[in-house]
């Protein structure tokens, strides 16, 4: 085999995850989860509500889409988007209680919970702020979950100092800093929405090879349309769209 041949092997072995933010009652909840195979549900702080979360949960187990908790600021006016000042302590409360109580729904329903994903706020100053981080390192790291969050940043640090499995993830619908950290969404611009720009902002993120997951917004309106063009470039490019817990 020579090299161009070994490179195009490689290619074709490489999977990738899709991910939906899910549960937090927004219309395509079910149509997304055709398309993905994992999937962040609600907990019910930000957005959503019981019902709508046991609907999602049971959706994604008949497709064979995997669950992870989603949880958020207690802010269901802003949408759970805006940044709160808390310390470590009240960020591990915080999100202990939320991924409890997914839980609870999950296992009535037979469906495990098998990741964490923080969301809007909390993700991003997860990513930058030390108390922060660490309030949702310590209350992950009590359920023994992989976390999802951005490649390169001092949420995976303290993740891998945990011993935390870190999954990197990045967003086809966002647009990107040169420092690598996500536009805020009162920028012009910040969301991606027109298909020339979403496909090359996808092929840009397949090259970073630290990507194991790509997210989908479920609250966009635009999510079944980036979705759809998500998975035709990554099927193009030979890649298996899988999850990263296989």
């Amino acid at each position: 085999m020579n090299d161009s041949e070994r490179q195009t092997a490689a290619v074709a072995r490489r999977s990738i995850d899709l991910n939906a933010d899910l549960g937090e009652g927004f219309p395509n909840d079910l149509a997304l989860l055709d398309r993905v195979s994992s999937a962040s549900v609600c907990c019910g702080v930000h957005a959503g509500d019981p019902d709508a979360i046991r609907h999602t949960l049971q959706a994604a187990a008949e497709r064979g889409v995997v669950v992870g908790a989603h949880p958020g600021y207690r802010d269901r006016e802003g949408f759970g988007r805006r940044e709160q000042d808390l310390s470590t302590e009240d960020v591990e409360l915080l999100v202990l209680d939320q991924v409890a109580d997914l839980d609870r729904l999950g296992r009535d329903l037979g469906v495990p919970i098998r990741f964490v994903k923080p969301h809007g706020a909390l993700y991003n100053q997860a990513q930058r702020q030390e108390e922060i981080a660490r309030g949702l390192i310590k209350a992950v790291a009590q359920w023994g979950l992989p976390l999802l969050g951005q490649p390169g940043t001092l949420l995976e640090t303290l993740a891998h100092s945990a011993g935390l499995r870190y999954v990197a993830e990045a967003f086809p619908d966002r647009r990107y800093k040169p420092d690598g950290s996500l536009t805020p969404r009162d920028e012009p611009g910040a969301v991606l929405s027109d298909p020339d720009e979403v496909a090359a902002n996808v092929r840009a993120l397949l090259a970073d090879a630290r990507v194991a997951t790509l997210c989908i917004h479920g609250d966009e309106p635009s999510a079944l349309a980036v979705a759809d063009r998500l998975r035709a470039i990554v099927q193009s490019q030979g890649i298996v769209i899988r999850s990263f817990l296989g």
